[in-house]
């Protein structure tokens, strides 16, 4: 009589292995499922900020220099138009990747007062994020 060993998985140990891999993927597929979500926050969130720090470096310089050239004019009617963005923000504001609203800029009856814009994504409008805005005037 011949003595063979097999080696191997048997089919039930396959199917075991099958389904705790389907059940691990089920319980981590809705963490990872809304990445992109995410990331599009993450971008808004990222451009507002850099339009609240481009604000006020703009009026840090209208303050030394009292208003000379190189400072962008802000105020509640022009805070969070196209023109002024592209003056803040080196390169201006891409729209294929985000919009502005105005929303409670402020009076801006003097110079220091604060307002904000809000950066709405242009490929999810559910994700927006608020910039704070300095007015020079």
């Amino acid at each position: 009589m011949e003595n063979r060993t097999q080696s191997g998985f048997t089919l039930i140990e396959l199917v075991v292995v099958i389904v705790i891999l389907g059940i691990l993927a089920a319980t981590a597929l809705p963490k990872f499922a809304d990445l992109k979500g995410d990331a599009a926050q993450s971008a808004v969130s990222g451009i507002a900020g850099a339009l609240s720090a481009g604000s006020a470096v703009n009026f840090s310089k209208y303050q030394i220099s009292s208003g000379a050239t190189g400072v962008v004019a802000i105020t509640s009617a022009t805070a969070c138009n196209n023109a002024n963005i592209t003056g803040l923000l080196a390169g201006g504001l891409n729209t294929a990747d985000a919009t502005l609203s105005v929303t409670a800029v402020g009076t801006c009856t003097a110079a220091g007062a604060a307002g904000s814009c809000v950066v709405t994504s242009a490929k999810d409008t559910t994700k927006n994020a608020s910039a704070s805005i300095i007015c020079t005037g």
